[in-house]
């Protein structure tokens, strides 16, 4: 008897995906505030120059958390899909749905592509 026998293996995997779908907001989150709050900097000081050619670090560090929030639900997304090609039928519980964690998942990561590419062009 394999240990993937009992579905508890399966609904462990879920609960992994769903902590990153978190991770994955989180880090689209705090990408936010980072952009944000350079804004918010730039509106305190009204008349401090504002070079359009110069990124300014709360634009780079918001789309690196965006990027990198992408990359981790696209990740984990594969990751969940790929494990669930292990099991067998008799592992998966008749009737589960199995396809809504990946598919969040995957729309995270559009969400967090958009607002990178929304950011930057924006700025």
């Amino acid at each position: 008897m394999s240990y993937l026998d009992d579905p508890r293996v399966l609904f462990a995997s879920e609960r992994t995906l769903l902590a990153w779908q978190r991770t994955s907001i989180s880090l689209i989150g705090l990408g936010f505030v980072v952009e944000r709050f350079g804004l918010f900097m730039r509106s305190l000081n009204p008349q401090a120059p504002i070079n359009p050619n110069l990124l300014g670090p709360s634009l780079v560090f918001g789309v690196l958390f965006l990027l990198i929030a992408a990359m981790v639900a696209l990740l984990s997304a594969w990751q969940f899909k790929r494990f669930l090609k292990e099991l067998s039928e008799k592992e998966i519980p008749r009737g589960h749905v199995l396809w809504p964690g990946p598919v969040i998942n995957i729309i995270l990561a559009v969400a967090a592509l958009s607002m990178a590419t929304w950011f930057v062009v924006t700025s």
